[in-house]
């Protein structure tokens, strides 16, 4: 079943739970865009192949097109969130357990991004949720095991894979080009590193553009009275109001995370920035294949490290490294306590 535009508009105006879920949902999107889209077109802005206006630009096209794509492809990434948790048989009780999950996203990652600090919103969306699930049955009967475990593995697979891929690339880059004149180089580069930020634009939104509709559509299941999105067809206008939604969270607060992840950590010359995002998108490529949610937050720091290590380790600012590491261990318990809290207090209230 496709979800029309005027379906979804005529549900939203009957539910107000359902309402506040959507505005909720586009809020998480928004704080995507704000503190993890910045990463895929973090480097090229900072080497200077494209001026933060047009990489926004650029970005927001090929997130839609990432979401577009691969939903047509491979959808099952959407269906690993949906399933990664059971919210039990009250879909009402089940609705309002979403939105204090939802907005437990928001307020996690609005506060990490104070501090310039890249969170990622995959494992904020999934620990928010297994949060709202243990808090709705009482314990860890509402954890999918089966779906959790991929998350395990996209942990490791995104910083493994990433730091060996941008490691590899860059080695052979450098060796390809070690005698080439380094001025037409540079040059070459700039428009390289413009097709790798493409990339990895587009396999953000192949990442996680479909988590979020992916959770969109619960809440849509949900407030229809259903438990699950069995059935249900991703609309093209949903894909384009997810990538335009995230484009304004980039262009409003996008240039700290830019800093910290293009910047901070390495300093990067343009054959390393192509490298580096031509890995990470290979990663999310690997993993969207295989519908294992990963974060690009992860993928992208990884493959920075990795591309920097080609020289020398301490070209790497571990200092910053550190900080994002930390950041990331916490969001787990971090962001769940909030929500299991959030969707007991929710459920008291509206319940």
């Amino acid at each position: 079943m496709e979800v029309s535009f005027m379906y979804f508009w005529a549900g939203m105006l009957e539910s107000p739970v359902l309402l506040v879920t959507v505005l909720f949902t586009l809020g998480v999107i928004f704080v995507n865009g704000w503190t993890d889209a910045p990463n895929a077109i973090a480097t090229c802005v900072t080497t200077r192949c494209l001026s933060p206006r047009k990489a926004i630009i650029m970005s927001a096209i090929f997130n839609f097109l990432g979401v577009f794509i691969m939903t047509k492809i491979n959808s099952s990434v959407a269906s690993t969130i949906s399933n990664m948790v059971d919210f039990g048989e009250n879909t009402h009780a089940a609705l309002i357990a979403l939105c204090a999950a939802l907005l437990s996203i928001v307020v996690y990652s609005v506060a990490a991004s104070f501090f310039g600090i890249p969170t990622s919103e995959s494992h904020s969306l999934i620990a928010g949720l297994s949060g709202a699930a243990i808090a709705l049955q009482h314990g860890v009967g509402g954890i999918n095991g089966s779906e959790w475990v991929k998350v395990l593995y996209g942990l490791v697979l995104s910083l493994a894979l990433g730091f060996f891929i941008g490691w590899v690339l860059c080695k052979i880059v450098t060796i390809l080009f070690q005698n080439a004149d380094r001025r037409k180089a540079n040059e070459g580069f700039r428009y390289a590193q413009i097709v790798g930020a493409a990339a990895m634009s587009f396999m953000h939104g192949a990442q996680d553009g479909q988590k979020f509709i992916g959770v969109l559509f619960l809440g849509v299941a949900f407030s229809n009275g259903q438990n699950s999105v069995a059935g249900m067809e991703i609309p093209v206008w949903l894909m384009l109001l997810c990538s335009i939604v995230m484009a304004l969270g980039t262009s409003v607060g996008g240039e700290k995370i830019i800093k910290s992840v293009g910047m901070d950590m390495v300093k990067l010359e343009r054959y390393q920035g192509f490298s580096a995002d031509l890995a990470g998108a290979v990663c999310l490529l690997l993993s969207s294949v295989f519908g294992i949610p990963v974060s690009t937050t992860h993928t992208k720091t990884s493959a920075i490290m990795g591309v920097g290590a080609v020289k020398r380790l301490s070209a790497i600012n571990f200092g910053v490294v550190k900080d994002m590491m930390l950041t990331w261990i916490f969001t787990f318990p971090g962001c769940g306590l909030i929500s299991f809290v959030m969707a007991k207090v929710f459920m008291y209230i509206f319940g």
